[in-house]
């Protein structure tokens, strides 16, 4: 059974920082492209190649955010940096067979974990 749990959410001041933590079992992670997605929607915020460790960002994303991942703990990180108000969202960690930005080609979610970021 595949399970990803997201954490490391929580509140924060605009400018702060928060690190994201996506924890696999039932899968490997380095065997996935893994994905970061945020709110009901699911807004595409960014991925890691599972072949070559190569990362793509939403634009908003860039420059402020940075996704890794740590094979011996099959994990799955996004550190966030210069937070601003809208970047207030649940966040989801995802597992893909194909490196994309589209939440529909996303076979494996967590649950989220909440990140607000208030003045």
């Amino acid at each position: 059974q595949v399970q990803l749990v997201e954490s490391g959410g929580g509140l924060v001041q605009p400018g702060g920082s928060l690190r994201l933590s996506c924890a696999a079992s039932g899968l490997v992670v380095s065997d996935y492209a893994m994905g970061w997605f945020r709110g009901q929607e699911r807004e595409f915020v960014a991925a890691i190649n599972w072949r070559t460790d190569s990362q793509s960002y939403t634009d908003s994303a860039k420059g402020r955010f940075s996704v890794s991942r740590d094979r011996a703990k099959n994990t799955v990180y996004l550190q966030m940096n210069n937070l601003k108000p809208e970047d207030t969202a649940v966040y989801y960690c995802a597992a893909s067979t194909t490196y994309t930005y589209l939440p529909s080609d996303y076979r494996y979610w967590g649950p989220g974990t909440q990140v607000t970021v208030y003045s």
